[in-house]
Formats: C-alpha cells, sequence, structure tokens
C-alpha cells in the first residue's frame, strides 16, 4: 500500500512539472527604451536628395577654358627665339619658298571678319547664347584683356620682326584679334551649327597664316598670338557676371497696382470725365 502511493505521489508531481515547464520557457520580449525623438536631423536632407559628387579638378571650366591656349602659348614660347624642332627660320623658309613675292593688306582688314559674320548671323534671326548688351560687354572685356596682355608681352620680349621693321613681334597681334572673334562667334552659335565657328576659326587661322606670308611674324608669334585671344575670350565669359535683358524685380514689400480713377469731384453729384492711374504700395518690414 505504502509502495503504490508513493508511485502514485510521484507520477502526478511529475506531471505537474511538466505542465509548469513550457510556461517557464516563454520568455516575454522586452520592448525598446523609450528614446525622444531625432530632431537634429530631420531637415537635413528632408527630399532625400544625393549629395552633388564633387568633380576632379581637370574637368573644372578654368582647366577647360585654358587647357588649348596654354598649349598654343606654350608651343609659341618654346619655338620663341629660334627653338624647337621646326624652328622659325625653317619656317620662314618654306613660306617664302612657296610665296617669295606674294603680298597683300587683306590680314588687316580680315581680323574683324568674324565680328562681320557674328553681326550677320545675329540679323538673319539666328538667337544667339547671349542677348546682344551681354555679348557686348564680353566683348569689350575679351578686348581689354587681349590688348594688355598682348602688348605687356610685345614690351617684355622685343623680339624682332622678320623684315626687321621692329622688336613688337612676339606674339601677333592681328592673329590675336582675329581669334578673339572667332571665339566669340563660337561661343555664341555653337548650340545652333558648328559651322558658323569652324567659318571663324578659319578667317582666323587665313589671318595666321597671311602675317607669315607678309613677313611680318614668324611662326611662334602667330602660334602664341591665336592662344592669347582663345584665352581672352574664354576668360571674358568666366568673368562675365551681369546678365542684363532681365525683368526688373522690385524690392520685397513695394508694388505697383494700376487703377482708374472714376473722376467724381467733391460736391458734386456727376462726373466730370475719369482716367487712368497707377496706385504705388509699400509695406516696409
Amino acid at each position: 500500500m505504502l509502495r503504490s502511493f508513493l508511485q502514485r505521489a510521484a507520477l502526478s508531481f511529475a506531471l505537474s512539472v511538466a505542465s509548469l515547464a513550457p510556461a517557464a520557457a516563454q520568455v516575454v520580449p522586452a520592448s525598446p527604451p523609450a528614446t525622444s525623438a531625432d530632431t537634429i536631423h530631420k531637415f537635413e536632407n528632408p527630399a532625400g536628395v544625393p549629395a552633388p559628387v564633387k568633380q576632379p579638378w581637370y574637368k573644372g571650366k578654368l582647366v577647360k577654358a585654358v587647357a588649348v591656349p596654354a598649349v598654343l602659348i606654350g608651343y609659341g614660347a618654346y619655338t620663341f627665339n629660334g627653338g624647337g624642332f621646326y624652328t622659325n627660320q625653317e619656317a620662314n623658309r618654306d613660306i617664302h619658298k612657296l610665296f617669295p613675292t606674294f603680298r597683300t593688306k587683306a590680314d588687316d582688314i580680315l581680323i574683324f571678319a568674324p565680328y562681320a559674320e557674328l553681326g550677320l548671323v545675329a540679323l538673319a534671326g539666328v538667337e544667339s547664347r547671349n542677348d546682344r548688351i551681354n555679348v557686348g560687354l564680353v566683348v569689350l572685356k575679351s578686348e581689354l584683356i587681349m590688348l594688355t596682355t598682348v602688348f605687356a608681352v610685345k614690351h617684355l620680349s622685343r623680339e624682332t620682326r622678320p623684315d626687321g621693321s621692329d622688336n613688337l613681334s612676339f606674339p601677333s597681334g592681328h592673329t590675336a584679334q582675329a581669334f578673339l572673334a572667332a571665339s566669340i562667334v563660337h561661343n555664341e552659335f555653337r548650340d545652333k551649327s558648328q559651322w558658323y565657328g569652324i567659318g571663324a576659326y578659319t578667317i582666323a587661322t587665313s589671318v595666321a597664316a597671311l602675317r607669315m606670308i607678309n613677313n611680318k611674324h614668324w611662326q611662334s608669334d602667330v602660334v602664341a598670338g591665336a592662344g592669347f585671344g582663345i584665352l581672352s575670350a574664354h576668360l571674358g565669359y568666366l568673368t562675365h557676371r551681369n546678365r542684363w535683358g532681365r525683368k526688373p524685380r522690385l524690392p520685397e514689400g513695394m508694388s505697383f497696382t494700376p487703377t482708374w480713377q472714376s473722376g467724381y469731384a467733391p460736391g458734386q453729384a456727376s462726373a466730370f470725365g475719369g482716367g487712368p492711374g497707377l496706385r504705388f504700395t509699400w509695406q516696409p518690414k
């Protein structure tokens, strides 16, 4: 009897422990600790716009503007005073073998031919990148840069011309002027057609060739002159920040409103004639 009672008691205890084991094994997950709202970065980039990728320095506007002129001016300086693989004297000798007696004054006129092209294309109705006032401002600024740099280098280099007329040969002012004007044409109409720029640069190259044929410049002079002309035009555009031709904008809080005056005079019941007017409103802040 005692043994049977102990067996039943042990079995009952084991069943009780087994029924409590699953409940004990279940662990209630802890709730995350309450944290305050992030108010520091919520307005940092609300639209999720990716940050702009900074371009390398060699893709900048300044590098693109001075790359070609630097090569031309560098080559002119390298061949200056008889340097280089194909010297000034060798180039002058070969030119005058081809054109021994040819002389012309056309180079004095052709330096402004790209500007004539610029005006004719504009009069034909082709829209340029900038309005006429801005183009005029860029031209004036570029001309000032070109004249200052070219004549400063002329007086510093003191190179004798091939015909011996003076010591202001390097660089060529005629070539610089022609390539400056050609660069203006190219920049203003390149979005319409590349042929406008090709035509202008062809004229400028003809000026450079005629300066050597006329025995007024060495090859180093005209190559460097082309570089100075292109560089002056590029600097004129890069430093141009005024944008004329826009609608005027009034200061904040100021406005004009058209009105119509009814024409009633004090003490009169009938109108004596009205007219348009303009109401000025200003709300100072």
